[in-house]
């Protein structure tokens, strides 16, 4: 009895070792369910799997092979790397100068207009002489025929082959030392750090603007997270992560149960979108469930993640074994709310910056290009991975966080406490002396700019004020407005016509306004924009409504970068545009700071006798009492050229407290705000 006794216990000690055992080496698997956060500046591939060790304790190594580190395959471009076989030294001055090989034969609209992209992008130059990079354009699966070695190859030095699409034909020419930039490699060809990485594009991608993000309710529905499944004949199929079924295993001997339900050609409203890594094809729905903001979990993938060198997909996708189907599941599972409302945010944002069209992904290889040769001086990390992206972040600019408007609340920063008037000065304009006196009696300004614009000669007095005051001569031309000066020492500009009128307590209020908002423009004069059904286009008025767009820059304050975004990165076509119709440099202003921000304008009060003798636009006539009528065209073209409608309504102003309020005049900071 006494040693049944002791045979139980030793079993049941027995029991609960094993019992730990396997719950101590599931939780591991668990966490190993997500990928690694990359180390700044190394090359951030495909996180990689490693649960080898542990489950070397559960089983033998022959028994498990693909687990045992297998030697690396040779590139197909040999030992190639950047320091090797690109040649820095052609970048240096202008930075990255891009000349595109032009097509022999018959040319694709597609390839038409991507060679119009990049033609009127801030990379290309003419001249072959001067570039820096040579493109190689590759359209096999557009046009069936193979890309040929161009003259200037030169072993493919500095040179990249662009493919977005699988090519439908083998190589004719040895890439040599050439980078090769296509869709979805795998993972034993691609060479980290060399080659870029692009996402497997659907033929019928947009080539400019894109479609936006589909997502409209970011948390998933308490207690239930679906799963969608792709399938090797197309489409998808959903299961529920509550159901104990291995959705994509067949081994697993368990009953599928309800949880699951039938086939379906469109990508069904699910928090998770499970994607095998060994079918190619299958990479093609990645794009499909980022855009959906489906949390992609990717099988034991074979192939290198789009862009993965810049962007963090820890923050966006999950990388999962898929020989662990009910540890995966179970790690789906117990993921917290905030942790998936973090994921699905991020899969918008990156959809939307470097995804949603043909352009952009042109745009982002480029961009990739351009900081491996700035090398410590590129886009750090945290411009790549938030909003508004590396692309909207100008490295040109600044590499830092902190000089930018869009990451004081992530920094914890405030922007400084001073700004810039710029007054520009049209024909047939007089020096505005009034203007001068009461911006220069703002406590918070520290320096004037006029920008004389006019045939006549410049006056030889100018009124004596308290902060320097800087004259500057233009060429005649609106977009001069918006060139980055360097004389221009602050954060904040305040942009002025010469026939604006502000008061200085106008200016003071207008001005902490926008510190608490600097991504944003914050104006006295609005605008909105409309859809007119009977033209079917857009249309925009001064008209006085309950809601606006748009803040008219004859009188608004906004951050200084937007300069340098207007000068360097639109096409020149808009900025000639803007030169060629005055009254549609306000609404192409409105457009930039909406496409990077995805906010409105903000609006604060403005006296009502001036409001009605302000000026229209720059260089417009008359009062703006009534709606506007010149360029008709002007906003239609501008959605065209930005490939979608960036413009968003708001009905908010922001007043000082006690605004009108029936107190002692005494007690408001802002009296003269009140006075008719």
């Amino acid at each position: 009895m006494q040693s049944w006794r002791r045979r139980k216990s030793l079993w049941l000690a027995l029991s609960a070792s094993w019992l730990l055992l396997v719950l101590l080496g599931g939780f591991s698997l668990l966490r190993l369910a997500l990928p690694p956060r990359p180390q700044p500046g190394a090359s951030q591939g495909w996180p990689r799997w490693l649960d080898a060790e542990l489950l070397q304790s559960f089983s033998q190594p022959r028994e498990l092979p693909e687990d045992t580190a297998s030697p690396p395959q040779a590139p197909h471009g040999g030992s190639c790397n950047w320091e090797a076989c690109f040649d820095t030294s052609k970048c240096r001055g202008d930075g990255l100068k891009v000349f595109v090989y032009p097509a022999v034969g018959p040319i694709s609209e597609t390839h038409r207009r991507i060679l119009a992209s990049i033609e009127g992008s801030r990379f290309h130059t003419f001249s072959p002489a001067g570039a820096c990079l040579l493109l190689l354009l590759s359209l096999d699966a557009q046009t069936g025929e193979c890309s040929s070695m161009p003259l200037q190859w030169n072993r493919g030095r500095n040179h990249l082959v662009l493919r977005l699409y699988p090519a439908a034909c083998p190589r004719t020419f040895q890439l040599g030392q050439a980078m090769v930039a296509e869709a979805s490699p795998t993972v034993d060809s691609f060479r980290p750090g060399f080659d870029v990485a692009l996402p497997f594009l659907p033929e019928a991608h947009p080539l400019r603007g894109g479609a936006p993000g589909q997502l409209r309710q970011h948390s998933p529905q308490p207690g239930v997270a679906l799963l969608a499944l792709e399938e090797e004949r197309g489409g998808w199929r959903t299961a529920d992560t509550g159901s104990s079924a291995c959705p994509w295993d067949g081994r697993c001997e368990q009953d599928p149960g309800p949880g699951q339900t039938q086939h379906q050609e469109t990508l069904p409203n699910a928090t998770f979108c499970l994607i095998s890594g060994h079918r190619p094809e299958a990479a093609s729905r990645f794009l499909q469930a980022l855009q959906a903001g489906c949390i992609p979990v990717l099988l034991s993938p074979r192939w290198e993640l789009p862009f993965s060198e810049v962007i963090d997909w820890t923050k966006a996708a999950i990388v999962a074994d898929e020989r662990l189907p009910l540890q995966v599941l179970a790690a789906l599972q117990e993921m917290s709310p905030a942790r998936v409302l973090a994921l699905r945010q991020q899969t918008q944002f990156l959809w939307d910056a470097y995804f949603s069209s043909v352009e952009k992904v042109i745009h982002t290889t480029l961009e990739v290009i351009q900081d491996r040769i700035f090398g410590t001086s590129a886009h750090p990390s945290l411009l790549w991975n938030s909003p508004p992206g590396a692309l909207l972040a100008l490295s040109t600019f600044s590499t830092s966080p902190q000089d930018f408007p869009f990451y004081h609340l992530q920094q914890g920063s405030r922007p400084e406490g001073r700004f810039s008037a710029l007054i520009w000065v049209a024909p047939p304009g007089q020096p505005p002396l009034k203007l001068i006196q009461a911006v220069a009696g703002s406590q918070h300004c520290a320096q004037i700019l006029v920008l004389w614009s006019n045939e006549r000669p410049l006056p030889s007095r100018w009124p004596e004020t308290a902060v320097p005051l800087t004259v500057i001569d233009g060429h005649r031309k609106v977009s001069d407005r918006f060139y980055p000066y360097s004389t221009i020492r602050t954060d904040a500009i305040l942009s002025l016509d010469a026939r604006s009128s502000l008061s200085t307590s106008e200016v003071d209020f207008a001005f902490l306004v926008w510190q608490s908002f600097p991504e944003r423009m914050v104006g006295f004069l609005t605008l909105s924009h409309f859809w007119d059904e009977a033209h079917g286009g857009w249309g925009y008025t001064a008209e006085r409504t309950n809601e606006f767009s748009m803040v008219l820059t004859t009188a608004a304050f906004y951050h200084r970068y937007y300069h340098t975004l207007f000068t360097h990165s639109l096409p020149k076509a808009l900025r000639t545009l803007a030169d060629e119709a005055p009254t549609c440099v306000d609404v192409l202003m409105n457009f930039i700071v909406a496409a990077v921000t995805k906010l409105p304008p903000i609006k604060v009060p403005y006296g009502k006798q001036r409001q009605e003798a302000a000026p229209l636009a720059p260089g417009g006539p008359g009062p703006r009492s009534k709606p506007q009528a010149p360029a008709p065209d002007c906003i239609n073209q501008l959605a065209a050229a930005f490939g979608h409608m960036p413009l968003l309504s708001s009905c908010l102003r922001l007043d000082p407290v006690l605004f009108k309020d029936p107190v002692s005049v005494q007690r408001k900071k802002y009296r003269s705000l009140e006075k008719p």
